[in-house]
């Protein structure tokens, strides 16, 4: 019996022994094992330290992807990878050749146009693109409805050149795709062609797999120095020389300040919308300018448009999205409203803002311009606003840099706005967002405007370069807006500032009438010999105006001289000054004007009829 006991319990003892073993070696092991596991993941952080973050990226990043292209009558459809990037089937909108650029790297869609190549023109707008996009991006040309009318001879030996087998026999009406690279191989075509007029060509479609570069590839050698243009340049394109590898073009500017600087404390609204490359073209111009003070600056995107922001932000200006209300000229109106009223909450100290559209360029002297005119605002409550902008300041009409006039109508197009006349008057009775009125048209109601005038300038100090819009095309542009006059100096000293004034300026009118040439009344004033040329003193001309809103015999008139004739601008007390064949003329309506007292007795005012419309054939 005791040795029974004696022998379980060495039984026992050796039990507790082998499990204590058994237990350090396990937890030997386990430490070892951890160990490694230290070791391991410290190698492995180590290494992605020492691997450069593209490589990384391009480790995740696809070999190939897959694209698909649509082109027919209503339709215009992209897809990467089973993705949709490109959608365009409304109705009766965006006729012409689509334009998509592809990172050839990444796949990732960077830049979409739509030229209406059916319309004159569209087509060098094209090719200019073309050129600012940078070598080797993949591009996408695809048509939606109809690209071919006005395609002409040297767009298609350029895309010729590109590698197309088939834009030398595309005609009206008929789809295309065609996608390569730029400076590179073409990666497919297909064209369908009308068969009969009144019908347009099969809807076609194209399938690649298309083979990525190596990410490390596309990479220019300032890709890691200079973080703002990386950014912009590693998702949009089109912009030229901004993204160009060897020769940039500076994002940064340094231009003089003006000797005597009235601006400082002035804001500048920038109303933009979705349109980054006018955008990008106004902005460079304006930051280039003497007298400009960038912190002044705010740029308003109506929408939340990333491109416009990015344009914004690489070159160093605040940039601020706004939601939009209503719908085409109400959503316009909108936006001005609520950047106006946030451009004088952003600046409290600000007692003016330069409101400027994205689709003008500027003066040299645009700055120097404001400067000097700033003080009118000041000093005369008659006047209602400095704009930069003459309607009637076509090359053929407008003459002296110096020379400002007074006028009736309000401009815009570059315009110097009151805080005070905002906010007592303007912000508290700006159309609703359910009024589909043009907030310019509201602006120079007689119930608004209330008698007061603009301060203009013989040469503008801006040119409307946009040609697309709500209310622009490439027609409208190339009519009313192509041929306008910009000041090309940066140190115009403007004259008869002090008479500016409304007192002032009546006596000026008064004191130049007292000794204008009167024209040969006997003569067709459409003549072009009425006028003559290259004549220091001014001349007059007498025209029929009953009342100050008979602008019958004007508007014929300015038909004949090529002026702005949709509405009629312009005008002081019912008279107009220009120039004509080099000389400066003043037109006068009798007995509207109260300038009409200068005409002489025997002279019979000039009277023009409307045209009768001619009735429609039976």
């Amino acid at each position: 019996m005791l040795m029974r006991k004696k022998w379980l319990t060495k039984l026992l003892q050796g039990g507790v022994l082998l499990i204590l073993i058994v237990t350090a070696i396990i937890n030997i092991s386990f430490i070892m094992d951890t160990h490694e596991k230290k070791k391991v993941n410290k190698e492995r952080k180590v290494n992605d330290r020492e691997k450069p973050a593209d490589s990384v990226q391009a480790e995740k990043l696809s070999k190939d992807i897959s694209l698909s292209v649509t082109s027919s009558k209503s339709l215009v459809y992209v897809t990467v990878n089973g993705a949709v990037v490109y959608q365009d089937d409304d109705f009766d909108v965006n006729r012409g050749i689509h334009l998509l650029v592809l990172n050839q790297a990444t796949g990732g869609l960077m830049a979409k146009q739509v030229f209406d190549t059916y319309s004159a023109g569209e087509d060098q707008s094209m090719l200019n693109f073309v050129d600012r996009i940078s070598q080797n991006r993949i591009l996408i040309f695809s048509i939606k409805d109809e690209g071919a009318f006005q395609l002409s001879p040297k767009a298609r030996s350029a895309l010729r050149n590109m590698g197309s087998l088939t834009v030398e026999q595309l005609r009206f009406r008929d789809m295309w795709i065609f996608i390569c690279y730029k400076g590179g191989q073409v990666i497919s075509e297909r064209h369908s062609k009308a068969d009969r007029m009144g019908e347009w060509g099969n809807r076609i479609s194209v399938d690649e797999v298309i083979k990525l570069v190596p990410l490390q590839d596309s990479k220019c050698p300032w890709y890691t120095s200079d973080l703002k243009r990386q950014q912009f340049c590693e998702k949009i394109e089109g912009y030229g020389k901004v993204c160009d590898c060897q020769h940039p073009t500076p994002i940064t500017f340094s231009p003089p300040q003006l000797e005597v600087d009235n601006l400082k404390n002035v804001a500048i609204t920038v109303i933009a919308s979705n349109r980054p490359q006018y955008l990008y073209r106004m902005l460079v111009k304006l930051l280039s300018t003497a007298g400009v003070h960038p912190q002044m600056i705010t740029v308003f995107i109506d929408g939340d448009f990333e491109e416009p922001l990015a344009v914004t932000r690489l070159l160093g200006l605040k940039g601020i999205q706004h939601t939009p209300l209503g719908k085409k000229n109400a959503r316009v109106s909108q936006h001005y409203k609520a950047s106006l009223t946030a451009t004088f909450d952003l600046h409290p100290e600000a007692q003016y803002t330069i409101v400027i559209e994205e689709d003008l360029d500027v003066s040299p002297d645009f700055f120097n311009y404001f400067s000097q005119t700033l003080h009118l605002m000041e000093q005369d409550e008659s006047l209602y606003c400095i704009s930069a902008w003459n309607d009637q300041g076509y090359s053929h009409s407008c003459q002296d840099p110096k020379l400002l006039y007074r006028v009736e109508t309000m401009p815009g197009l570059g315009w110097l706005l009151k805080r005070k006349l905002f906010k007592e008057e303007l912000e508290k009775q700006w159309p609703s967002p359910d009024k589909q009125w043009d907030w310019d048209m509201w602006m120079r109601l007689p119930t608004m405007r209330k008698k007061r005038e603009c301060v203009i300038p013989d040469i503008s100090r801006t040119y409307h370069f946009g040609s697309k819009g709500l209310n622009m095309n490439p027609y409208f542009q190339e009519l009313y807006f192509k041929k306008h006059s910009i000041v090309n100096e940066s140190n115009v000293v403007l004259k008869d500032l002090d008479r500016m004034v409304a007192d002032k300026y009546e006596v000026m009118i008064n004191d130049i009438l007292k000794s204008a040439e009167v024209v040969d009344h006997s003569k067709n004033p459409c003549n072009g010999t009425l006028i003559p040329k290259n004549k220091d003193k001014t001349h007059v001309l007498f025209i029929q105006m009953q009342n100050p809103t008979d602008f019958t015999t004007w508007k014929q008139l300015a038909k004949c001289y090529h002026l702005w004739d949709l509405d009629v601008r312009g005008f002081h007390k019912s008279m107009w000054r220009l120039f004509l064949n080099g000389t400066p003329v003043m037109l006068v309506g009798v007995p509207a004007s109260p300038y009409h007292t200068h005409k002489p007795e025997n002279v019979v005012p000039f009277f023009l009829e409307e045209p009768k419309q001619k009735p429609p054939p039976k």
